[in-house]
């Protein structure tokens, strides 16, 4: 159930990012609160504006604000929300999440972290195969990430295979039912 829950939206560099005002829409539509944080490689496949749009919230991406604005927003972040769903989430950033390396908004808000954390990959199928993306999502798991499974199907690059971020109506619904249990 995710009526009353505030909920932080990791968005990353993927093509899959254009699926985010869905999924935003759809988890407001359940009566959740939708932040968003996004790297500045999600940007290029989503503007600010469509996300604050949905969200109906200011988007965090630049971990250094203009001086006079001091709010260390990753922690900020971090205590205002109850999950953290990364969706789309590249290569890239799951291996940054498994080896601690916090240099964009969204890697830092992660190590700041220490609630439940969900996962939807998003890449080519070759990448998401490779073992070392694996070793990493296994490395995640090992500390309580749960991953939301990419769906098979045809993806960006015009191949076919598993590792399509997986639709924003079956993402609400792993949610749903991981918070009835």
């Amino acid at each position: 159930m995710l009526t009353g829950k505030k909920i932080l939206l990791g968005i990353s560099g993927g093509i899959a990012a254009y699926k985010t005002p869905e999924l935003i829409r759809q988890l407001a539509a359940e009566g959740a609160e939708v932040k968003v944080v996004a790297t500045k490689n999600a940007l290029q496949f989503v503007t600010p504006v469509s996300l604050q749009t949905v969200s109906r919230n200011n988007i965090y991406y630049e971990v250094f604000e203009p001086i006079g604005n001091f709010n260390p927003e990753h922690i900020s972040h971090a205590d205002w929300g109850d999950f953290l769903l990364v969706a789309p989430a590249t290569a890239n950033i799951i291996g940054k999440f498994a080896c601690g390396i916090a240099d964009d908004a969204l890697s830092t808000l992660f190590l700041a972290f220490d609630k439940p954390v969900f996962v939807a990959p998003a890449m080519n199928n070759k990448m998401y195969e490779h073992a070392i993306v694996q070793r990493n999502m296994r490395q995640l798991q090992a500390i309580g990430v749960q991953f939301i499974e990419p769906a098979y199907g045809e993806l960006a690059c015009g191949t076919t295979g598993k590792g399509r971020m997986e639709e924003p109506e079956n993402i609400v619904a792993f949610l749903n039912d991981f918070f009835e249990e």
